[in-house]
């Protein structure tokens, strides 16, 4: 029975697959697609998190926020720079602000 999944997965998959007795089928994806499957992947390894609430999907996220910042020829480390830097000026999320409105004066 062949099962469809259409979507990007981690490098060893196709491995894990042949190693429990399965033949996969797999395609390598140009730059543009791969940016559009990791953008798809991003969606699905979030929703996945909200639904279930578990730390380890948070590490899919990461990996997935990782893999975007290579492909724009970047890296997490520059990303995690950039995310301290915004921080030191604007504050994090520690205080649980929740922002209803602001009157000018």
């Amino acid at each position: 029975m062949r099962k469809f999944y259409n979507k990007l997965v981690r490098d060893n998959i196709p491995l894990i697959c042949e190693e429990n007795g399965q033949k996969p089928k797999i395609k390598i994806l140009d730059d543009k697609k791969y940016k559009t499957a990791l953008h798809k992947k991003l969606k699905e390894e979030v929703t996945e998190y909200l639904m279930s609430n578990n730390v380890e999907e948070l590490a899919d996220i990461i990996e997935v926020i990782e893999a975007l910042a290579e492909s724009q020829d970047s890296s997490l480390e520059e990303i995690l720079n950039i995310k301290n830097r915004k921080q030191n000026k604007n504050g994090a999320f520690k205080n649980k602000i929740f922002l209803v409105s602001v009157e000018d004066k």
